[in-house]
């Protein structure tokens, strides 16, 4: 896991992508350029509906990109890019299979030639132009697993009831010619009906020598039906077809989990007029800048700061936080949430296409077009498993009519079962249902896994390595005491040192001044002293706000000031002296507080056997206070970006797998060296999302665990369901050769076992609604 180079590089290309990251390592999780496999492409390339496409909303589609209906799964990728990357002067080739939509970087010259070559595998590229929607339902795919309902139920009821009236006919009618060739039209008609498109799926794999689930069920029920056993090819057809809508409508669930985001975001907002009216228009025509209004109950169409009125928001559907957030003026809003309480406007500061909504939902597409290590693994064992057992079903036609004496025909049959039972759809499609779920479960809690490869390998961390300001603190320095000094009066002091601490922009006098209630007085003679503090005269009398540099350099320091002094600076505490000509007057100590909610998130890491360990670039004893008061054992303070580079592959050599949590803007090359990089409080903030693997996108440290939790629950999924799957098939494997199998019962077990892996991996949504 310390390197994230992919597994194979050989390919042309990936799609592109939104969120680029800042280092090469990182190009395997946005690459659909991994080893895919030809092995399943039926149900579970139907269970692939294209999401939502935020695209149009994005500015003009890129030239060159084209929608192919009929693009379902990473198996026709594969057969996309043979036909395509051989030919000179093509450059690239970007998937979005989410959307079916190809762009094809090449020369004018190679151009029609790759669309010709598409279109010579079986497949039809139609142009996409600015202004088109890549999801727009115009265009969407039309196959029996997200056609219209009503017609869709229809046909296959229509095929599964003639295939149970060829059952019937072979039991009971007459053993004549007439009522045979009467039974037979009838089973073809079931076969017509229910498996037309896995036909024709199936020769088109068959005719570039490949083995799929298509092809292995159009062999399986054309055999059957040349055979004489019609009867079971009709039900065996009509079975394969229901189970497979069911197990696509079952897939959707976890799909529609990552569309519903789509809908969060308002089509409308109430945008004020340059005459003062507020009319209602589309949200992706408003321009920057503009003024917009939402009421109560209403959500929010646009990012934006607020302007005018206050409420309460409910960011939970971007940032996961449970409890709404007050909003006032200059404070931000992001579409998607909702307005709770008072009236509000806004000032529009991102167009529809660029809010945080839509640059989640784009990069949880491209995270779902990503594949975990486990999916690699069953797409490399399905490329081997799929030929294997096809030739064992070729062996167990041939071999045991040869040396047994068995019947042709009951060897033949016993094959076509075997074919029936290969079929590798519960196996393939165990881990991209699982990989989503985890996804989307993510999402729903406001983190942001960038691929499956991180939710993953999340699971390995070993330790997490913590920037201090603005993650484990509140990254605002407070005044967190004050003393009074040499019995000065508290009140009085307080009041001359605020009218100093307020003329400064220096942020602990920043502090230091919010913290006072006491009114401040006019400095005369105000002026800066460079790394030391600020002097002025209050009221005619010489005043200095300084460090405990300026102090000595005044002479004005005794002993009892310097053991205060190293007290506070032992608890990592920022102290400002306020002294006159001849004194010392006040002490005030100013820190970084932690988090609330830092604590808790520490000891969650403990009780899952993770290290926590702070790096940070303040002193070393503010590093050792604070992390001592969150439950940290090791803290590196004074360290350089660069210096967390060497830090990080410290820890991965003495712990193992290490991550990076930080704010994903001055963190970002300690965020790009760790194996998965976190990126705390990022809502909104375009580097942040840009920089980490996983975005946090509110400040709870919490979600750290919680994503390695997500982690080791969605890999034992993953492997339950492998498990699962090839358990079901070496049963009905023993029973087929040497048992009374029959079709239908490897129909039912196929894609029982399909449905079993489906109804396994959405537990990974319960689990987070």
């Amino acid at each position: 896991m310390a390197s994230r180079i992919p597994d194979d590089t050989s390919t042309l290309d990936g799609p592109a992508v939104a969120f680029h990251h800042p280092h090469e390592a990182h190009a395997e999780s946005r690459s659909h350029a991994l080893p895919v496999t030809d092995a399943g492409c039926g149900a579970c390339c139907a269970a692939e509906p294209p999401l939502p496409s935020t695209r149009s909303t994005r500015g003009p589609i890129a030239p060159g990109t084209f929608r192919i209906a009929t693009m379902d799964c990473s198996a026709e990728e594969s057969e996309i890019r043979r036909a395509v990357e051989p030919i000179e002067g093509v450059r690239g080739l970007h998937f979005q299979l989410g959307q079916r939509t190809l762009r094809i970087d090449a020369s004018d010259i190679a151009l029609p030639l790759a669309l010709e070559a598409i279109r010579k595998a079986g497949f039809a590229p139609e142009p996409l132009v600015a202004g088109t929607d890549a999801g727009d339902e115009a265009g969407a795919p039309h196959d029996h697993a997200h056609e219209g309902a009503a017609g869709g139920y229809l046909r296959l009821a229509a095929a599964l009831g003639f295939a149970i009236v060829a059952e019937a006919a072979s039991y009971f009618a007459p053993d004549t010619m007439a009522w045979k060739v009467a039974g037979m039209a009838i089973a073809a008609l079931a076969i017509g009906l229910a498996g037309l498109e896995t036909y024709a799926k199936g020769l088109a794999a068959l005719r570039h020598g490949r083995l799929n689930i298509n092809a292995l069920m159009s062999v399986a029920v054309t055999g059957a039906f040349l055979i004489g056993q019609w009867p079971e090819a009709a039900m065996v057809m009509a079975l394969y077809a229901i189970a497979e809508l069911i197990e696509a409508r079952a897939v959707d669930r976890a799909r529609n989990a990552i569309k519903g985001l789509v809908a969060l975001a308002p089509a409308e907002a109430e945008v004020q007029q340059a005459d003062g009216r507020w009319l209602r228009v589309a949200a992706g025509s408003i321009a920057l800048g503009a003024i917009a209004r939402v009421k109560p109950g209403e959500r929010v169409a646009l990012d934006g700061v607020v302007t005018r009125g206050s409420s309460t928001i409910d960011q939970s559907p971007v940032t996961g936080e449970s409890i709404p957030v007050d909003k006032g003026p200059g404070d931000p809003v992001f579409a998607g949430t909702i307005n709770q309480a008072g009236e509000i406007d806004f000032r529009v500061t991102a167009a529809a296409s660029d809010t945080t909504l839509a640059r989640i939902i784009h990069a949880v597409e491209e995270a779902q077009g990503t594949r975990a290590p486990t999916q690699r693994f069953v797409d490399r064992f399905a490329a081997i498993y799929t030929p294997a057992v096809f030739a064992l079903a070729v062996a167990v036609a041939v071999l045991p009519p040869l040396l047994l004496g068995w019947p042709w025909l009951a060897a033949l049959y016993k094959a076509l079962v075997l074919l029936v039972i290969a079929c590798p759809c519960a196996l393939v499609i165990s881990t991209p249902v699982t990989v989503v779920s985890g996804l989307a479960a993510a999402a729903r809690r406001g983190i942001l896994i960038k691929g499956g490869t991180y939710l993953e390998d999340a699971r390995l961390i070993k330790a997490v390595a913590l920037d201090k300001t603005g993650t484990l603190t509140e990254g605002k320095p407070r005044l967190v005491a004050f003393e009074a000094w040499g019995g000065a009066e508290e009140a009085r002091v307080r009041g001359l040192a605020k009218s100093l601490a307020a003329r400064s922009d220096h942020p602990v006098s920043q502090a230091i001044a919010a913290a006072i209630d006491e009114a401040a007085s006019e400095a005369d003679d105000f002026r800066a002293l460079l790394g030391r503090g600020v002097e002025g005269r209050v009221h005619g009398r010489g005043l200095v706000l300084g460090n405990h540099r300026l102090i000595r350099e005044r002479g004005l320091a005794d002993a009892a000031l310097e053991a205060a002094l190293a007290n506070h600076e032992a608890q990592g505490r920022t102290v400002t002296l306020l002294a006159d000509d001849a004194r010392v007057l006040a002490l005030f100590a100013v820190a970084d507080t932690l988090k609330p909610s830092s604590v808790e998130a520490i000891a969650k890491l403990h009780q899952l056997g993770v290290t926590p360990v702070m790096l940070s670039g303040d002193n070393q004893a503010t590093a050792q206070a604070v992390a001592r008061e969150a439950g940290i054992a090791d803290a590196r303070g004074g360290l350089l970006p660069e210096e967390k580079l060497v830090a990080i592959r410290d820890l991965r050599q003495r712990y193992g797998p290490t991550a990076m949590a930080g704010d994903g803007i001055n963190d970002a090359p300690a965020l790009a060296q760790a194996d998965i990089g976190f990126a705390m409080g990022a809502a909104g903030t375009d580097t942040a999302m840009e920089a980490a693997d996983v975005v946090i996108m509110n400040d709870d440290l919490g979600r750290i665990a919680e994503t390695i939790r997500l982690s080791r629950r969605t890999h034992r999924v993953l492997w339950q369901n492998i498990g699962l799957a090839l358990a079901i098939k070496s049963v009905f494997f023993v029973l087929a050769v040497f048992g009374t199998a029959t079709m239908w019962m490897a129909v039912f077990a196929d894609m029982g076992a399909s449905l079993l892996v489906v109804a396994n991996g959405l537990r990974l949504l319960r689990r987070a609604a």
